[in-house]
């Protein structure tokens, strides 16, 4: 049996951007046109949430205020520090480096551009969740590898599960946590309240 729930987290990938179409690593960018379209499109979906944070990154920004949404910068939010490959295309950067890409994308503890390793990255997206400061239902605004790392971390998987989550461009994932551990619920588009999704889940059975 588990314990009664303590926290409801709702991870939202911000809107699309010309770095992620690109397949390219993130600069501080703005969120593109469609990214923009979008993120208006969910304006009143999270109007009942207690609390509202998002990575201080511009593209994250700009998302919330598309959407409407008033929300608190939390730098424990920010997307992975990809060091010099930043702004570089990761078939190029694959093209002139195959052997660093490698070890990046093989070994956790790897920083061969530089920057946040991914399991630093982890490390840091799980102390953020484990601290008890954040009152829900909360919706956090954020990057597709925060998203990794938060799922990584609720359903206790090793740091090679990374790499095998996705979060595309204003997809959420549904976090809980009770007295004991963190749990994972199945993502879906947002319906305009909360109120209107824990209906939902209940008629789910």
């Amino acid at each position: 049996m588990t314990g009664r729930t303590r926290l409801i987290l709702l991870l939202l990938c911000h809107a699309s951007t010309n770095a992620q179409r690109t397949a390219a690593f993130p600069l501080d960018e703005p969120i593109d046109a469609t990214g923009h379209a979008s993120a208006t499109a969910l304006g009143g979906a999270f109007s009942s949430m207690r609390a509202i944070v998002c990575s201080p990154a511009r593209r994250a920004l700009e998302t919330a205020a598309a959407a409407g949404l008033t929300a608190r910068p939390e730098p424990a939010l920010r997307d992975c520090d990809y060091g010099r490959w930043a702004g570089g295309k990761l078939t190029d950067i694959a093209r002139g480096e195959p052997a660093a890409v490698e070890q990046w994308l093989t070994d956790p503890e790897a920083a061969p551009h530089g920057g946040e390793s991914i399991a630093a990255l982890l490390r840091r997206v799980a102390e953020w969740m484990d601290d008890d400061a954040l009152v829900g239902p909360a919706l956090a605004i954020t990057h597709a590898s925060v998203i990794r790392a938060a799922v990584v971390h609720a359903i206790g998987a090793s740091a090679n599960a990374f790499w095998r989550i996705d979060a595309s461009p204003l997809s959420a994932v549904e976090l809980r946590r009770n007295e004991r551990r963190w749990s994972f619920h199945a993502s879906r588009p947002p319906p305009r309240t909360f109120e209107e999704r824990e209906l939902a889940s209940s008629r789910c059975g």
